[in-house]
């Protein structure tokens, strides 16, 4: 499977969907990780530690190819117009949002 995890743009926002310990164990079982660069800054988690951990660091064109894409926060609308129909996404996405989940269903994601 191929995970995507982009860089967290909510204001005040900084927590990364994945740790560069879960990324190790998640490309053990046959995965791979794509984290956009810089995500995990803000969480004290550099771009060398992912790679260190086995992902790849990219752009935010990471969320094209991916299966499944880890958020904190709901995807910004140039996020969502990056991810293709039938990818999963899983965060703390605001279940109380309607329009916010309105946007993820048009998309074409799972959400979970």
């Amino acid at each position: 499977m191929r995970i995507a995890v982009p860089i967290e743009t909510a204001a005040g926002e900084n927590r990364v969907a994945l740790t560069p310990e879960v990324v190790k164990k998640l490309v053990a079982q046959g995965h791979s990780v794509c984290v956009q660069a810089g995500a995990g800054l803000r969480a004290s988690a550099p771009d060398e530690a992912y790679v260190a951990a086995g992902a790849t660091i990219g752009g935010i064109d990471c969320l094209s190819a991916a299966d499944l894409v880890l958020k904190v926060r709901a995807p910004g609308a140039d996020e969502l117009a990056l991810m293709k129909p039938g990818t999963a996404l899983v965060g703390m996405l605001n279940p109380f949002d309607r329009d916010g989940l309105a946007a993820l269903a048009a998309a074409g994601l799972t959400s979970f």
